[in-house]
């Protein structure tokens, strides 16, 4: 293989990203794939992924990096990503040229059915959560936060505040990269990051929008 090349790699964890696990076979992966061709790696980018956030900085820093630099995408894996209906219409909405190791023959009119399909999936998923949820409701399953006030009833005050401490530092390690990512970007006050945060679709721990002191009490919990 010759050319320009930018892989895009991923890991579910910080862990799994700081232990290298699954991220040396991806690396293998671009490499095999590129078979020791006359190419130019210019840029790896290694996407840590939590499962509870659905943006992707690394892929947003990846396809601008091909853009300016007229690289070619090398994705070490779409199998999972392949039912993810963003980064499908995200990948295919920024033309950039790209190049799946392990499914080699996907092009732009794969990515799209595959959009399609990942858009259907998501419907149908969702409708079958709202389903579940309100069967359980009838059933007099409480719905809602675990840690919340009944918590604090059945467990006492000082043990429930401390696993609300520990959820909300949680969800700031999952947030830790986005809003890295954020102030990289330029936009550094607690305001313009909130504005950022919902404009994304990332919603509070509580499913809302996301004011300059709920910003400023996450970026306490990062620093």
């Amino acid at each position: 293989m010759t050319g320009r090349f930018i892989s895009y790699l991923r890991v579910s964890t910080g862990k799994q990203a700081r232990s290298g696990l699954g991220l040396e076979a991806q690396q293998a992966a671009v490499r095999d794939y590129l078979n020791g061709g006359d190419y130019e790696l210019l840029e790896e980018y290694v996407e840590v992924e939590s499962g509870k956030r659905d943006d992707r900085p690394k892929l947003k820093k990846a396809l601008k990096h091909c853009k300016v630099t007229g690289a070619t995408l090398i994705i070490a894996k779409l199998d999972r990503l392949s039912r993810n209906a963003r980064f499908l219409l995200e990948l295919q909405e920024s033309r950039v040229q790209f190049i799946c190791a392990d499914m080699p023959e996907a092009n732009d009119m794969t990515i799209q059915i595959m959009a399609v399909m990942a858009q259907h999936e998501r419907k149908m998923i969702s409708q079958r959560t709202k389903a579940a949820l309100a069967a359980a409701k009838a059933r007099g399953v409480k719905l809602g936060n675990p840690h919340g006030a009944a918590y604090i009833k059945d467990h006492g005050n000082a043990e429930a505040v401390e696993q609300i401490k520990r959820d909300a530092q949680d969800r700031a390690e999952d947030l830790r990269d986005v809003v890295e990512d954020i102030q990289n970007c330029g936009t550094t006050s607690v305001r313009g990051i909130a504005a950022e945060l919902t404009a994304r679709g990332i919603r509070t721990a509580r499913g809302g929008k996301w004011h300059p002191t709920s910003v400023a009490r996450l970026l306490k919990r990062i620093q």
